[in-house]
């Protein structure tokens, strides 16, 4: 019986193992892409990357400050001072009688924005499937490490103590926020 119990133990390795492989390769690249746009969406409160993108448009007149914000998708909106019927705010200004606004934001460049957005796909979006996928072939990743090294082997007892203090260091981390 424990001839059976090793072989099928030795297979089951075997198999987690060359899982681990393949998958492993095949998301290299999505690995890479993600990691990159969380560094970015982790420094999206700053200017990192950005630059000044100028913008004038035509809004409705006699606009209020409440009204205004919205209407610019503008966060934090406040306006700073009022001159006649011109009303200043931080990124620019906005002509009540003529609608006429301009302001300045800062923003990445276009071919920036895709890969950041992979942080923020909705379930309603087609995309969806993929980031979910993604997030199983991550856990699957995650899972079947264990399955490299034989159980009672130095090399496996280090991977379930580096194991312990990455779930230790993740609950440090939500507890800190």
């Amino acid at each position: 019986m424990t001839q059976h119990t090793n072989s099928t133990n030795k297979n089951l390795r075997r198999y987690m193992r060359y899982l681990h492989n393949k998958i492993g390769f095949f998301i290299v690249g999505l690995v890479i892409i993600y990691s990159l746009s969380g560094m970015l969406q982790t420094y999206r409160d700053t200017d990192l990357l950005k630059r000044e993108v100028s913008h004038e448009m035509q809004l409705a007149t006699k606009l209020t400050e409440s009204q205004l914000g919205p209407s610019l998708k503008l966060r934090n909106f406040k306006v700073t001072k009022t001159e006649g019927s011109t009303l200043f705010f931080k990124e620019g200004t906005y002509n009540s009688e003529t609608g006429m606004t301009k302001y300045v934001t800062k923003e990445w460049p276009s071919w920036i924005v895709p890969f950041s957005e992979l942080h923020k796909t909705a379930s309603k979006s087609a995309g969806h499937y993929f980031t979910t996928l993604f997030g199983i072939a991550m856990l699957f990743m995650s899972i079947s490490a264990f399955w490299m090294f034989k159980p009672g082997t130095k090399l496996f007892s280090s991977g379930v103590y580096l194991t312990v203090a990455g779930i230790i260091a993740a609950v440090v981390l939500l507890l800190i926020r």
